[in-house]
């Protein structure tokens, strides 16, 4: 192989890896809880657990989520 097949197989190799990263970072996104609180006492007062694999609720928090206010 000459160096402009291996340059070009680099590039797709990298746009491939991209667009995977691109996809994963979607699907985690989307699949964050949502904890509402409430815009009068700043409390939570309902987390709505988009995967059912875990089940967390106001007093156990996860570390990453959808802050909504509500009233």
């Amino acid at each position: 192989m000459n160096n402009d097949k291996i340059y070009d197989v680099l590039g797709y190799l990298f746009i491939a890896g991209v667009f995977v990263a691109l996809v994963l970072s979607i699907t985690q996104y989307n699949t964050l809880p949502e904890v509402r609180v409430s815009n009068e006492t700043q409390e939570c007062v309902e987390v709505i657990n988009h995967d059912e694999r875990f089940d967390y609720t106001c007093e156990m928090l996860p570390s990453k989520y959808h802050h909504v206010w509500v009233q």
